[in-house]
């Protein structure tokens, strides 16, 4: 194993500690792994919290900021936060107006998130919680009941936090969180494993010409195992999935997203192959993501996740962001 780290035990610590050495406009508590915006919160504004195991970033703590989310509670290395880290998010983040947490379909994050939230409205702040599901490859896995949360995630982050940047109410806001991730699907594909820092060695083994279809993003296995192939094929395998669960027609939000060890070179000429499919079946990429959004540490792969957007939703993704890691319109 080489990895640019001091010890296993410290990855996280250490890593936030230059999270908050990089980025001002963060406030991080390194000892107790909480992720907030400086300046504390916005009278009168919905907040956003999410969280999960690291390993994953940019997500979520670099999606805190103006227009996304409001704090972030980053785990141990693919291990869900604790309920008082989450608590003490929903506590900073907390404005007067609720909060919203952002909670992906695993179920150590499900159920501390629910405990978090009930400690919450003991102290009298109003909370709802929306569970991200998108991932169309399998229907249960090693660590969910039900789909996975993946890459719609960013979408229900950048739309819902746009939303409660403008004022509305937390019930608004949660609603169109759930409308986001209805209309969203995605499907990964590795073409390597990674290595958990405490693990010290590959996850999975996968040989020279295999590909794994339908990957989780820590690791899991997906639906098969299978030949690699050229990527029009793989994007068309990760589509042809998606498009049996969800029309890729019309006006579509598109991302393509690196697993971590995947070049730049590469994520382009499959978005590329990805625009193609989908414009072969009735749909228009209206506005896409490439690049490296929720990693899997150094895994070798790409993930797509499809959103079907409205006349409401597209002004809400156009809507300013300044976060760490995605900026536009500020």
């Amino acid at each position: 194993m080489k990895k640019l780290i001091n010890s296993p035990e410290t990855v996280v610590t250490e890593a936030l500690e230059g999270v908050a050495a990089a980025h001002p406009s963060l406030s991080v508590d390194v000892e107790n792994k909480v992720i907030t915006r400086a300046g504390g919160p916005t009278p009168d504004k919905v907040g956003l919290v999410s969280g999960g195991g690291s390993g994953h970033e940019p997500l979520h703590g670099g999606f805190v900021g103006y227009g996304m989310l409001d704090a972030a509670c980053p785990g141990e290395v693919f291990t869900s936060p604790v309920p008082d880290q989450m608590l003490a998010a929903t506590q900073a983040v907390n404005g007067g107006a609720g909060v919203l947490h952002v909670v992906k379909n695993y179920t150590g994050d499900v159920l501390n998130f629910q405990m978090a939230a009930e400690m919450a409205e003991d102290e009298g702040i109003e909370v709802v919680p929306v569970v991200i599901n998108d991932d169309v490859a399998v229907e249960d896995s090693l660590y969910t009941a039900g789909r996975r949360g993946t890459g719609a995630t960013v979408f229900v982050e950048k739309i819902a936090g746009a939303l409660a940047e403008q004022g509305a109410g937390l019930a608004a806001v949660a609603a169109v969180a759930r409308e986001v991730n209805e209309r969203s699907r995605s499907f990964g594909v590795a073409l390597s494993s990674c290595v958990v820092p405490a693990a010290g060695k590959p996850t999975f083994e996968l040989g020279e010409a295999e590909a794994e279809l339908g990957i989780g993003i820590h690791g899991e296995p997906g639906r098969t195992r299978a030949a690699l192939t050229p990527a029009r094929d793989l994007a068309a395998v990760a589509l042809d999935a998606i498009r049996s669960d969800l029309p890729v027609r019309g006006d579509l939000l598109v991302m393509v997203n690196g697993m971590g060890g995947t070049p730049l070179i590469e994520l382009y000429l499959m978005f590329n192959e990805v625009r193609k499919y989908v414009e072969g079946h009735g749909g228009h990429v209206a506005r896409n993501l490439v690049g490296n959004y929720i990693t899997s540490l150094e895994m070798q792969g790409f993930s797509v996740t499809v959103c079907q957007l409205t006349d409401t939703l597209t002004p809400l993704w156009d809507a300013p962001v300044d976060t760490p890691a995605l900026r536009w319109g500020r």
